[in-house]
């Protein structure tokens, strides 16, 4: 059992809960700039503009993956597709509230490079809002349209076609296809973007192709 001497003082409850990286937070704080905090979970992401405020951050906008389902989503709520669209739509949103730049607050989320938040992200930049990053934390342009996805289904139809019916016979059972997750994601981009009267990123138009 491990000791803990007279000194040791105990972390905060939400530090403890592995919610709240409080160093990252007070740096962010410091800089008085709003904050485009990303959340995920297994089946959502969550994107929310954030001010912070003597009694608490003050919510300015708030966008949840499940949103997506309004404008034609048919395929999880939860992988790096959905988190770009969710990251697109929550900068729009965000710039018709007149938010135009923030910075980047994932939290104590494991930064893996090309991941579901940094897919988010792209999709926050692509909006038009200006936040700091590095290109090559992005995920690539194929696995943010889903081509992976689609390959895979395709690959696994051909080789083990017991083993695809299992594994996607939620979406086989509502008459989706999981190799076409690729054209609902410009469809739902599409609508997303006529939505807000702004156009499609120029690369989306290239990989769609």
């Amino acid at each position: 059992m491990k000791k803990f001497g007279k000194a040791y003082k105990v972390p905060w409850r939400r530090r403890r809960e592995g919610k709240t990286d409080y160093r990252a937070r007070y740096k962010m704080l410091l800089s008085r700039k709003i904050r485009a905090v990303v959340r995920k979970s297994l089946r959502n992401v969550i994107v929310q503009f954030a001010e912070g405020a003597i009694l608490g951050d003050r919510t300015l906008s708030y966008t949840h993956s499940s949103e997506l389902r309004r404008y034609g989503w048919k395929y999880s709520c939860g992988n790096v597709p959905a988190a770009y669209l969710t990251g697109f739509l929550a900068g729009l949103k965000a710039r018709k509230a007149n938010i135009n730049e923030a910075i980047l607050d994932i939290g104590p989320q494991r930064s893996t490079r090309g991941n579901r938040l940094y897919a988010a992200l792209k999709g926050l930049i692509d909006s038009g809002v200006q936040i700091p990053y590095d290109p090559d934390i992005l995920p690539s342009a194929e696995r943010i349209v889903g081509k992976h996805i689609a390959e895979f289904s395709r690959r696994l139809k051909e080789k083990d076609p017991k083993r695809y019916d299992r594994q996607f016979s939620f979406y086989l059972a509502n008459g989706i296809r999981p190799e076409e997750i690729t054209n609902n994601f410009i469809e739902v981009l599409s609508k997303i973007a006529k939505e807000y009267n702004t156009s499609l990123p120029d690369w989306i138009k290239r990989v769609g192709e």
